[in-house]
């Protein structure tokens, strides 16, 4: 081969293992730590739709900036049966059309699902799943941090349990894990009814006459009557599909004193079958509690694109679900969403003009938003993160990505654009992979 040539083909591999790193360091930068959710469904067989909205539930990933640990025995509360097991009490208080829950059958619905969801233990499935528990039998079982590793991006030997538990900086890098990952993983139960154009169309029929009946009884005449009929035509042709939806959100407990009795007691990184069921028979250490409820009906929803009855309840659900997500994450500091800068926008001469991230109206962003832009900082001594505020940005008029389930499909303002474009109000230079966290967040350090 000619000097020339492997010239040539050296310079080409630089060049190709030089993109390979930038693609790299890219990616690297816009890894973050996600709060980890499941989400669950309180299903109403008796239901008209309740069969579709079950579908539909089912068919939904979990929203894209929660890490999904999802618990696949637990996705649906059966308002008749519990996972198969005949309730023995009245179950839910039930959201229809003209009853509006109270305050206190809404405590009543959110309390009730706690003491569900620790009789059946889903806090110890989700720690199971944290420290990847598997093995046929308790006699094979063994515990990992691979997930805990990947989410949290720790070095393996920073979390090896056996190895952490004799450094002080590895005992705070197990405290780091737990408040930064398990603390943040959360249980989302949606309790979702509806109400149809049918239900809406009946409403306004009895309305209707009732008004019409007492304008004849003054004048005697039938246009009351008349007037009735064609009201309840008018309601009868309106196609409309609207969903109330019930969020009640729960938080894993995660503290000091959970964690030694795990790490002592139960933790095992090879076959130890007395400390696999030491874990496997804990009935009382592992537990969720309820932090936050909301609540979305929108009686002036209208889709814009033409969908199968089944694909409309789909999207007017999923839609439902992200705005009480939104919602819980602005009313609970702890389920507040981080996203990664994805880039800084430059014109053609270099001057920065913007920032982009990928969120969208689906996280809730108008023209109103304020967001912080922080840093994530590890302190190479304890390996104990912080957050360093950095600058204050707003979303730019007309460059909000409408991000919503099917908002292509309907053709939607925004829909089409690949990022939303956020402009700084305040502070110093942003970098790609920096943090946006909606509002002021209480653990950034000024």
């Amino acid at each position: 081969m000619r000097t020339s040539q492997i010239s040539n083909l050296k310079s080409l591999i630089i060049v190709f293992c030089t993109c390979a790193v930038i693609a790299a360091q890219a990616q690297n930068t816009l890894s973050y730590r996600r709060n980890s959710l499941a989400t669950m469904l309180v299903y109403h067989p008796e239901d008209e739709f309740g069969k579709e909205i079950y579908r539909a539930f089912d068919s939904l990933p979990i929203p894209d900036k929660y890490d999904d640990h999802t618990i696949s025995s637990a996705r649906v509360i059966n308002n008749n049966t519990i996972w198969g097991v005949q309730r023995l009490d009245s179950g839910y208080y039930k959201a229809t059309y003209g009853h509006q829950l109270s305050a206190s059958e809404l405590k009543a619905n959110a309390l009730y699902t706690e003491r569900l969801l620790n009789d059946h233990e889903i806090a110890k499935k989700m720690v199971a799943k944290w420290f990847g528990l598997t093995g046929d039998t308790p006699e094979e079982a063994t515990f990992n941090t691979s997930l805990i590793q990947t989410r949290g991006q720790y070095n393996a030997t920073d979390v090896d349990v056996a190895l952490a538990l004799q450094t002080t900086r590895g005992v705070a890098t197990l405290s780091d894990a737990g408040e930064e990952l398990l603390n943040h993983t959360f249980v989302l139960v949606n309790d979702i009814t509806y109400v149809t154009a049918e239900q809406e169309a009946e409403a306004a029929k009895i309305a209707m006459n009732v008004v019409g009946g007492l304008f004849d009884a003054f004048t005697g005449g039938k246009s009351g009557r008349q007037l009735a009929s064609a009201g309840g035509a008018i309601a009868d042709s309106f196609t409309g599909f609207k969903v109330k939806t019930h969020s009640y959100l729960y938080q894993l407990v995660w503290n000091d004193s959970i964690a030694a009795i795990f790490y002592q007691n139960h933790y095992t990184g090879t076959p130890n079958e007395e400390k696999i069921r030491a874990f496997l028979n804990d009935k009382s250490t592992y537990r969720l509690k309820y932090v936050a409820h909301e609540y979305e009906f929108d009686k002036k929803s209208v889709l814009k694109g033409q969908y199968t009855r089944t694909e409309l309840v789909r999207t007017i659900c999923a839609r439902s679900m992200d705005k009480n997500i939104v919602a819980l994450a602005k009313q609970y500091e702890d389920f507040k969403v981080k996203t990664p800068v994805y880039s800084v926008l430059t014109n053609e001469r270099g001057k920065v003009e913007g920032y982009a991230a990928k969120i969208g109206m689906k996280e809730g962003i108008s023209e109103n938003s304020k967001f912080q832009v922080v840093q994530r900082l590890q302190d190479p001594e304890t390996g104990k993160t912080t957050y360093k505020y950095v600058a204050t940005v707003k979303p730019k008029k007309g460059a909000i990505w409408d991000n919503r389930y099917n908002a292509v499909i309907e053709k939607a303002d925004g829909a089409t654009l690949p990022y939303t474009t956020f402009t700084k109000t305040a502070g110093g230079e942003i970098l790609p992979g920096m943090l946006l966290i909606e509002g002021k967040y209480r653990k950034i350090e000024e």
